[in-house]
């Protein structure tokens, strides 16, 4: 499922508080970057996954958020991807989505 101009409108327009937010499309989704640094993906279905290292794993973790995986043909365990899921009250809330890049950026 590829998104539409409307999905990433929201996307940019959720994240316009950082500034300069660049976006290139890939396999079906967005890639969001502030300043070439890769931050957050927004998938086909409009799903948002922030981009994390280090103590920002556990921080994501703790709020609930969870690891993009998917399952590879001819593999019995599922590989897993760098990015967690946006906490949930922040898809509506354009300072807290901000607030969650600025963090996971201060770590990449």
């Amino acid at each position: 499922m590829s998104l539409s101009a409307e999905q990433i409108a929201a996307a940019r327009d959720l994240f316009s508080g950082l500034g300069d937010i660049t976006t290139r499309r890939m396999m079906g989704g967005l890639c969001l970057y502030h300043r070439g640094t890769i931050f957050a993906i927004v998938m086909g279905d409009g799903g948002i996954f922030l981009k994390a290292s280090g103590d920002m794993i556990a921080t994501l973790e703790a709020e609930g958020c969870s690891q993009w995986q998917y399952q590879r043909a001819g593999r019995a365990a599922p590989s897993y991807m760098p990015y967690w899921t946006l906490p949930d009250a922040a898809y509506d809330d354009p300072d807290t989505a901000c607030d969650w890049a600025r963090r996971v950026l201060a770590h990449l």
